[in-house]
Formats: C-alpha cells, sequence, structure tokens
C-alpha cells in the first residue's frame, strides 16, 4: 500500500489519495473509476474528507492568537493574557453656557444624560454626560454658569443609558451589558448593599489584580461575544465579593464613535434640577459656547491591532520600561493614538537622564490637548519605575513635497488632465500607506517614480524633485529663539537658497520678509568643507524681483544635521494661518526618513504635477529640436509659496 499524505487539503489530491489506495487493493486493481458509480463514491469520500480537514485546519489556527480571524476568538485568546481591547470612543466636545434658574435654590445640577444636541454633514448627534455636575447659583442674578472658557464642561457624543442589576447568589449570574456599542470609559459602576443610601458607593475599575485587598470595592471589564462587555466582581480574595440582594447600577455612554467627530455648534436639551432634586424651569435656552468642537471619537480596536498589542502589553508586565512598553501602555489609557514616539533622555545632546520624552501623534489632529496630556501623565505613574519623569511633547511633522514632471505620449493619451488626476491618485494611494504616516516613517523615492511610471502606458517617463519641510510655530511679539531638526542631510547649493521659507514681519520693519541660507565658504569663494552656513532674513525688491538682505545673520544651518536655528527674533506676524512659518530644504537624498520623534507625512496638497509633452515619441519632433528637459535640482527661487505680488512660487 502507497504512503498517504494526509496534509492535503486539495479536492483532486484528496480523490486521487483514494484512488491510489483502492488500486493498492487487488479487487481494484483494473476497476474503472471514471465511468462507473464508484466515481460518485469517491467524490463524496473525498468532498467530506475536504470539509473536515478545512474545519481541523480553521480549528487549529483559531486557536493561536496570530492565525485566529474570528473577532471572538482573538478577542478570547487575548484575555488570557489580561488584554481588553479597546471599545468604542465617544467624541468630546468641551462647552460652557449659563442658564438662568431661580434665586431659590443655591446649586443648580444638570443632569447626566441628554446635553445637547450638534449637526455634522446633515446628521444630528447627540451629546451626554455620565455623571451629573452641580454649579453655585448666583444669589443676586439667579444664574447657574456651567463651564467656562477656560474651564469647560466635557461632553460625549452619544446616549446616556443605565443598567441595573441584582445580585442571586443562587444563579450561575453573569453581568452583561448587552449593547455593543460602549465607551468603556464612561462606564460608572455602583454597588448598593445592605445599609447603603442611594444607589451606593462607586467601584473602581482595574487592569489587574496587583495590590487589591479582599475589601477592595473594584470590577473588572472584558469583552464578550458580539462586542459586549462583561463586568467581573471580586471573590472575597482579590476583591470585595456581592452578597445577595446588592443592586448594581451602571452608567455609560453609547456612542457611534469616529462619525460622531466635527459638530461645533449645539443647541442646548438639558435637564437641570435644584438643590432638592426637582426639576427647574429655566427662563430662556441657554446659548453654548463651543470651546472645543468634537473630535476623538474612534471606533472599536480592529483584531490586527488587538493581535499586535495584546502580547506586547503581555510583556510589558504592566510597567513601562522599554520603548514597546510605552507604545502598548499608551495606545491602552489613551485610545485616540494613530503612532507614539519615545525617546530616552540618554539619547538627548545633552543627556536627561532619568527622563523620558514622548510624542503622540492623535488619530484626529496633529494636537494632544493640555487636559489629555494631564491624564495620560497621571495614567502612567501606576506603570513607571520610580526615579522616571515623563514628558509629551508636542508633535513635531517632517513633510515630503514633490514637484514631478510628467512626460506623456501625445498620440496615446486623450487627456492630459485626466492623466494627471490619476497620477495624483496614486500618488495620494502611496501617502497613505504604512511607509509614511509613522513616527520613524520612510519616504521612498522609486516606489514614487514606479508609481508615476506605471498609471499608464502613455507616460515615458518623469523626473521628480523632493523637498522637505517643517513648520515653524512663532509666538507673536515675543522674542524667541527657534530651532528645527529636519533629520536628513540638506543638499548645499553654493550660491544659496537652498532654505526657503513664506512670509513673516518682524518688529521695527513692515516688509514681508524670507529667510534663506548663506553656505560658509573659504577665501577663494569655495565652499569650506565645514557643511555650516547663515541663516540670513531677506525681503524682495518689489520693482526688480531680486532679493535684499535685511539681516545677514539670523541664525545657523548646519547642513550635515539638516538643523535650522534662528536667535533671537521677534515675530509680529506671518503670511500663514495660525502663525505658522513654512520652512523648506532639499535633501541630499530622495529617500526621506523620519527621524524617532519626527512624524513623516507625504504632503499631497503641497506637491505639484506638471503635465509634460514627449514630442519625440509621440513622433512630432523626430529630430529631438524644442524638447523640453527639465533639470532634477529644485532652486533659484527666494520665495516659498506667496509673495506680496501674488505669485506662486516654489
Amino acid at each position: 500500500m502507497p504512503f498517504t499524505k494526509y496534509t492535503n487539503l486539495d479536492f483532486d489530491q484528496i480523490k486521487e489519495s483514494i484512488k491510489d489506495y483502492l488500486r493498492a487493493n487487488s479487487d481494484f486493481t483494473d476497476f474503472d473509476y471514471e465511468g462507473s458509480n464508484m466515481s460518485v463514491i469517491i467524490d463524496t469520500l473525498a468532498y467530506n474528507t475536504y470539509i473536515t480537514a478545512f474545519n481541523s485546519n480553521m480549528t487549529v489556527n483559531e486557536s493561536f492568537l496570530d492565525s485566529a480571524v474570528l473577532r471572538e476568538n482573538v478577542v478570547s485568546l487575548a484575555r488570557n493574557i489580561g488584554y481588553v481591547p479597546r471599545s468604542r470612543t465617544a467624541s468630546t466636545a468641551n462647552i460652557a453656557f449659563q442658564v438662568g434658574v431661580s434665586t431659590a435654590t443655591p446649586t443648580a445640577t444638570l443632569q447626566a444624560g441628554l446635553v445637547c444636541v450638534g449637526a455634522q454633514e446633515d446628521t444630528t448627534y447627540t451629546f451626554s454626560i455620565p455623571e451629573s455636575i452641580t454649579s453655585n447659583v448666583d444669589s443676586v442674578t439667579g444664574i447657574a454658569t456651567f463651564g467656562t472658557g477656560t474651564d469647560p464642561i466635557t461632553v460625549y457624543e452619544g446616549t446616556y443609558v443605565r443598567n441595573q442589576f441584582t445580585v442571586d447568589g443562587s444563579l450561575d449570574q453573569r453581568f452583561v451589558l448587552d449593547n455593543p456599542f460602549i465607551d468603556t470609559a464612561t462606564i460608572v459602576v455602583y454597588v448598593k448593599g445592605v445599609g447603603d443610601v442611594g444607589i451606593g458607593p462607586e467601584y473602581k475599575k482595574i487592569d489587574n489584580i496587583i495590590g487589591i485587598t479582599n475589601t477592595s470595592e473594584t470590577y473588572l471589564l472584558q469583552e464578550i461575544q458580539d462586542e459586549k462587555y462583561e463586568l467581573l466582581f471580586g471573590d472575597g480574595i482579590f476583591g470585595r465579593k456581592l452578597e445577595d440582594g446588592n443592586e448594581i447600577t451602571v452608567d455609560y455612554i453609547l456612542t457611534n464613535g469616529k462619525s460622531g467627530n466635527g459638530p461645533a455648534n449645539f443647541s442646548y436639551t438639558g435637564s437641570i434640577s435644584d438643590s432638592l432634586g426637582n426639576l427647574l424651569t429655566i427662563n430662556s435656552t441657554p446659548a453654548i459656547t463651543t470651546v472645543q468642537g468634537a473630535i476623538n471619537g474612534g471606533d472599536i480596536e480592529p483584531i490586527d491591532s488587538v493581535k499586535y498589542f495584546a502580547p506586547r502589553l503581555y510583556s510589558a508586565q504592566y510597567r513601562a520600561v522599554t520603548a514597546r512598553d510605552y507604545e502598548s501602555i499608551i495606545q491602552t489609557i489613551y485610545p485616540n493614538t494613530e503612532s507614539v514616539s519615545v525617546v530616552g533622555g540618554e539619547e538627548l545632546d545633552p543627556p536627561q537622564f532619568g527622563t523620558v520624552l514622548l510624542t503622540i501623534k492623535p488619530k484626529n489632529g496633529d494636537t494632544v490637548s493640555d487636559f489629555d496630556k494631564e491624564q495620560i501623565l497621571t495614567k502612567l505613574k501606576s506603570y513607571s519605575l520610580a526615579g522616571i519623569n515623563q514628558k509629551i511633547l508636542d508633535l513635531k511633522v517632517l513633510y515630503v513635497e514633490v514637484d514631478s514632471f510628467v512626460y506623456y505620449n501625445t498620440a496615446a493619451v486623450e487627456k492630459a488632465s485626466d492623466l494627471k488626476t490619476r497620477v495624483m491618485d496614486g500618488l495620494t494611494t502611496y501617502a497613505d500607506s504604512n511607509d509614511i504616516n509613522k513616527f520613524g516613517g520612510r519616504f521612498k523615492y522609486s516606489k514614487v517614480l514606479n508609481i508615476i511610471d506605471g498609471i499608464d502606458k502613455g507616460i515615458t517617463s518623469n523626473i521628480t524633485r523632493v523637498t522637505i519641510r517643517r513648520n515653524l510655530k512663532a509666538v507673536l511679539n515675543t522674542f524667541a529663539q527657534y530651532e528645527l531638526c529636519f533629520g536628513n542631510k540638506f543638499h548645499i547649493n553654493p550660491k544659496g537658497l537652498n532654505i526657503k521659507s513664506t512670509g513673516f514681519k518682524v518688529a521695527g520693519n513692515s516688509n514681508l520678509l524670507y529667510l534663506t541660507d548663506i553656505p560658509k565658504k573659504d577665501l577663494d569663494g569655495n565652499l569650506d568643507g565645514s557643511n555650516m552656513g547663515d541663516i540670513a532674513i531677506v525681503r524682495e525688491d518689489l520693482q526688480t524681483g531680486d532679493k535684499v538682505v535685511v539681516v545677514k545673520s539670523a541664525g545657523t544651518v548646519d547642513y550635515f544635521k539638516g538643523e535650522v536655528i534662528l536667535t533671537t527674533i521677534n515675530i509680529t506676524e506671518t503670511s500663514r494661518i495660525n502663525n505658522i512659518i513654512e520652512i523648506q530644504a532639499v535633501p541630499e537624498s530622495n529617500d526621506v526618513l523620519g527621524l524617532k520623534d519626527l512624524y513623516l507625512v507625504f504632503d499631497i496638497s503641497n506637491s505639484t504635477i506638471n503635465m509634460v509633452k514627449d514630442t519625440i515619441t509621440s513622433g512630432e519632433q523626430i529630430s529631438g529640436v524644442g524638447y523640453k528637459v527639465t533639470s532634477s535640482y529644485t532652486n533659484g527661487d527666494l520665495i516659498r509659496g506667496w509673495s506680496q505680488l501674488g505669485l506662486i512660487r516654489r
């Protein structure tokens, strides 16, 4: 009898294995397997074997975290190592309003639940609070103030829900929250025992049992099937054990997650009670002031993310030591995290021992609010080692821009504008890839060239220039120093003009000014080899367009390190909004790397695609006379962006 391979999962292979087995039997040696009813039997056996083998293979795959594909199984395996996937996250808005009630009550309470509604793209979203907020009432005006511009209240996108359970020890009881759209960060749990008033004391959510005693009023949370959540309470050894008759009250917010981002105009729909708990009739509908529109909403953690972070959080063992530890823990305590950069103080120049510098890229926007920074640092304390200080730095973004000249065969392309759109779409896809949009990302020049050439057979070639950009956030009307690190070696043009900027004004000068570079040279007028240069402040002569040097040395440029430093300067105005000065440079290498603390972005919106007729390939000019040749070097213009003359320049 021949050896049978039981690992074959292909139907035809299984069928042939059955035939080989039968042929080994003398009774079936000369049997016609294809022309008899035996073929049907063999097909049936093969099909049954195939289905059984497939199910067995899938069962084995679903038993391991890295190969499981069903969310229920991935979550279950992650639960075995103490990982709870991130829930949906309600977008939050910061608001403030005043409401006239009555001078008869010393306090007014904004009831938990619906507070206001906001609209985004023709869809109305409700915003609620998970806990009531009490404010003093002005004894003269009868006005209660809820939030201010500097201390607003936070409202959560979604619906306020309350679940209640009664403990029955005779049952195999589970406390399951039946709604799959819960923001678990808004869950508040109360347990009323014998002799307790109201709904009882609040129980605290914990992530592990370290430091928990038999009297700790705590609970654990875990995701179960269908994206629902279950509450787990103590057993009398780790955490207080529930008793028969205890009443559990659970408040939380049901949210739409990411789709709830955006609303910035709100209409009041809340309820307010007096100091005795009686609902009040307000004098007029209050006008709501929006301090911060709705941001930071997110969807439930996908299974790929669970697979990645669960073993890493487990390896961290609830302590933050390595960079990977911080990456996993911050993703857990701040669900709005898209990417994290961790730099040890010992890597700095000069070193800052005992310090960890964190940079966080949120999923929505580029800035982590001061409030969120404080919350993250507070939560990190329970994970960090004694003597280690954490600092959260503002996001530093390195932008990559291209100026591409795309040559095309006019005989093979109907409309150059349509081809240009397809090129932009292809580059946009690459800009959204995993190569980019992360700390330590890499812009791969050869990929960009291949993407452009591969868009259409009518494209004959492309010459693509690369520039890099950092945005300087100016502190207006204040003397300040600025340092921008690009993390990539600069190309040195002996004539300068490698560094360009958008316009700005300084104290004592009404002209629109710009930054440029002047490389260091020896007495013979050649580069001196120091890889250094001066940063000059210049203006444009409105008549001739020539540059006029205003300040010859306003800082330094280190071409080797890719660093621009401005000495003390008082900037009063910028041509870009939000007090931004865009500073660009030409990198020495067309492959651009994001440093560990630089978030790399391929900026398509500030990139340019120029469609150029390839007259040789099309046959218009066989000799090549009049063929346009484009340099691969970008330089020569003084100004980045627009000037006072309204000229578009690169």
